[in-house]
């Protein structure tokens, strides 16, 4: 046992320790990668590289960027939206370059920083390969007036190993699973590899002064091979991930209030808050491959319409997610969002969404089902991370969710409580966090259901994905968590991040959960301990690694029996993109 646990700390201790070894001054500037491909924005800072002489004018520049780039605290972007947007700004205001860098926050958001570059000729600079025939100026085919053109390009490449994976039971743990094919892994040390390419075009046409269209097209394709948790079938799949038209327009009044308005729709990429509701919009594994790697995000069809006055936004959306097909549940999701941004660090939210159409089904004690056809779900976001003398400090969120149903005698509830500090001065800048999650499961002493429909919940494992193994044998319902986390920097492009995690059930009723665990007699599910180890090398090269121990509780233990053992796994991948 010693052994194998060695072999799956190995590469994880390797490459933290390299990434300790090597100087800052190694890295570029970056996009911090994350799986979904939108970071939430935390903080936002302005630079003039080259700043005049007159103080005032200068200040007058920096607000005008502000104002126009309308990008505010609490907002998630991806990179190829951020790169619209500068886009935008940059010729708007005839600036020589308007460029960003970026690193994680405290809460793993985003900590934005863009930077002004004058030009004295006060004119339109054209950019990108097309126009200067220049290799370095990549992926950045085109920019002139207005018209953008960028070319993705993205390659992943990861290892994932388990020793005793589904505690070593997965006869148990996955009787009836639809997506077993062939031979799951289970007791024993079993490992696989899989890989994703994935490679669009993204571009932007001004329709007119203050208006703009957009539009996104890119195809993913998969592989993975070896003994999975599923399967131990290679596969390969290809199909297209973006595929979406948009429309954004703005303007600033007189006052200087700034209005955007701004509306999409197709395939493209989808999350609300900060994903407790929905960030899932694309299922990966099964045939399409890539099952830990999260390649695909888009949902088959997402429309999304915006209105935006300063640090408000008010917005209208229909998502029908990208389901893997043999466990499609043809669930449709349409609701509205406001949020905004107060002074120093607040950021308020509320939404309401609706399940006109799902086959997905709730089990009731008495032996009868339901669907999910006619969910009504309403939800309420806070969070305050201020910045103190210019440095982040306290970080508090909190979240409360409340599901009805149109059709029958529903009241389930979601909530969290999170609370932690960063000591920005400290070698590391080290941070401590604790987050207590609650996931509401069924009474079978009521009339009412109550057990929380996790819809399409997830993200990564510092958002919602709630334990690395564990996650997967219990998802976000009849589920409360405790969990303790830290954040260390090394330097300015590394950061690793322990977790340590307890688990324990709302209800002894489990019916919709793991079928092994429909009836439990305890409420302990267990704990996990994992740590992550993140290397920004370049704005290109992104590495990634991972190690969880999980232990069952006595929910699990007394369920499977004889011959459960502790769950060991680890991960490595390195990401390249352009």
């Amino acid at each position: 046992m010693m052994k194998k646990n060695l072999k799956l700390a190995c590469p994880i201790l390797c490459i933290s320790m390299a990434c300790l070894l090597i100087s800052p001054m190694t890295f570029s500037k970056s996009f911090p990668y994350d799986e979904r491909g939108s970071v939430r924005i935390d903080t936002i800072q302005i630079h003039l590289i080259n700043p005049t002489e007159d103080q005032s004018l200068n200040q007058r520049i920096i607000d005008q960027v502000r104002k126009n780039i309308a990008i505010f605290p609490g907002e998630s972007i991806s990179e190829e939206k951020l790169d619209f947007i500068t886009a935008r700004v940059r010729n708007s205001l005839r600036l020589d370059n308007l460029s960003y860098d970026a690193e994680t926050s405290m809460g793993g958001g985003l900590n934005l920083t863009l930077e002004i570059t004058l030009n004295d000729k006060q004119s339109v600079t054209e950019k990108g390969y097309l126009i200067d025939r220049n290799k370095k100026t990549l992926p950045l085919l085109y920019d002139n007036n207005g018209k953008y053109l960028k070319a993705k390009l993205e390659l992943l490449s990861m290892y994932y190993g388990n020793n005793n994976a589904w505690y070593a039971q997965p006869e148990k743990m996955l009787n009836g699973n639809p997506l077993v094919n062939g031979s799951p892994a289970g007791g024993g040390y079993d490992d696989w590899l899989e890989a994703f390419v994935h490679t669009g075009l993204y571009g932007m046409y001004p329709l007119g002064i203050n208006t703009f269209s957009y539009a996104g097209l890119s195809g993913i394709g998969t592989l993975s091979t070896g003994q999975e948790l599923f399967t131990d079938k290679t596969r390969n799949h290809f199909a297209v991930e973006d595929a979406y038209v948009g429309v954004v327009t703005g303007k600033t009044t007189m006052s200087g209030n700034r209005i955007v308005s701004n509306t999409s729709i197709g395939r493209q990429k989808f999350s609300l808050g900060d994903g407790l509701l929905i960030i899932n919009t694309a299922s990966n594994g099964s045939d399409r491959a890539a099952l830990q790697s999260n390649a695909r995000w888009a949902g088959d069809l997402v429309f999304q319409s915006q209105l935006q006055y300063n640090k408000t936004k008010f917005e209208l959306f229909y998502v029908d997610p990208d389901e893997l097909p043999v466990i499609d549940s043809k669930t449709k999701i349409q609701g509205v969002n406001i949020q905004t941004n107060f002074f120093n660090g607040i950021d308020v939210g509320v939404s309401y969404l609706k399940v006109p159409h799902s086959s997905s089904i709730y089990y009731l004690p008495d032996g009868s089902t339901r669907t999910r056809d006619g969910l009504r779900v309403i939800d309420g976001r806070f969070r305050w991370q201020p910045l103190i003398n210019g440095k982040p400090s306290w970080f508090f969120a909190t979240e409360y969710a409340q599901q009805s149903h149109e059709d029958f005698n529903m009241r389930a509830q979601a909530s969290s409580y999170e609370l932690a500090y960063q000591w920005s001065d400290l070698t590391m800048s080290p941070s401590l966090g604790y987050r207590y999650a609650s996931f509401s499961g069924d009474d079978p002493n009521t009339q009412q259901y109550e057990r929380w429909d996790p819809l399409f919940s997830g993200g990564n494992g510092e958002q919602w994905v709630q334990g690395v193994n564990h996650f997967k044998i219990v998802q976000n319902s009849n589920l409360i968590t405790h969990r303790l986390q830290a954040r260390f920097k090394p330097n300015p492009k590394v950061e690793i991040v322990p977790q340590f995690w307890l688990f324990r059930a709302d209800s002894k009723l489990n019916l919709g959960g793991n079928p092994a665990l429909s009836f439990i007699d305890s409420k302990d599910y267990g704990r996990e301990f994992n740590i992550s180890a993140k290397y920004y090398y370049s704005r290109n090269l992104y590495i990634h690694s991972q190690l969880a121990y999980t232990q069952p509780g006595d929910a699990v233990k007394n369920v499977l029996g004889d011959g459960v053992k502790d769950w060991w796994s680890s991960m490595l991948f390195v990401r390249y993109a352009f």
